[in-house]
């Protein structure tokens, strides 16, 4: 019970709050990522000249081992991350609308407010603005400003705490991909996992090692209208 005190201290006293975006502040059920994969899929496809399924199977294996397929495709084929970036972004974001309760919860969480994500600051920007919480975000620490360094590599957190003056043991990581909390506890920060239901995509990672997870939410809107309530 100590331990559970001490960890819900934590989240009240934090002085940053740094969130993922996709399937983060948004829900997972928007589909929204899934288009992303499409087109990830669709580009290396004319990139590489390969079919699709040789293409789809190449975007999971960069994934898992260089933490986005971007990652891969630089290392590999000497990618220019540009014109990746802006296909793969270039999607429908109907399905993400205005959300009133993230809008109010927020407004009554203390501390700044910092997106931390392996997109590019203007799909983040377009997510924040059709989710209209835009106003309460200090930042985005995006994959460009990371040196195209993607999560879970540790340098691109130490870039973020740096660029950003954070107290690791003051600032809270939330985000719906368990790995991408390993390195955010190694600093010290208090972790939320968004455990959305997950389906069989790579992208989610249901077997993932959660011992540095100190919370787990499985709906990030509730949890936090009920913490700031």
């Amino acid at each position: 019970m100590d331990q559970i005190n001490a960890l819900n201290t934590n989240l009240l006293q934090a002085e940053c709050w740094v969130f993922d975006l996709d399937n983060t502040l948004y829900p997972a059920t928007s589909d929204i990522f899934a288009q992303v994969d499409e087109k990830m899929t669709l580009f290396i496809a004319e990139f590489l000249s390969l079919g699709l399924e040789a293409a789809g199977k190449l975007r999971k294996d960069y994934y898992l081992e260089h933490g986005t397929t971007m990652a891969g495709l630089m290392a590999h084929h000497g990618l220019k991350p540009g014109k990746f970036l802006d296909y793969v972004h270039d999607i429908d974001l109907s399905t993400v609308s205005t959300d009133k309760a993230l809008d109010e919860a927020l407004s009554r969480l203390a501390g700044r407010k910092i997106i931390f994500t392996n997109g590019p600051a203007d799909h983040a920007g377009r997510i924040l603005d059709k989710l209209a919480v835009r106003h309460h975000f200090d930042a985005v620490f995006d994959i460009i400003i990371a040196g195209y360094i993607p999560k879970p590599k540790p340098e691109a957190y130490d870039a973020l705490v740096e660029m950003h003056g954070l107290k690791p043991d003051k600032t809270v990581m939330v985000e719906d991909l368990a790995r991408n909390l390993g390195p955010a506890a190694a600093l010290g920060m208090t972790t939320v996992w968004v455990r959305q239901n997950e389906g069989p995509d790579v992208t989610k990672d249901p077997d993932a090692p959660v011992d540095h997870v100190h919370h787990i939410v499985d709906d990030l809107v509730p949890w936090l209208a009920q913490l700031t309530a």
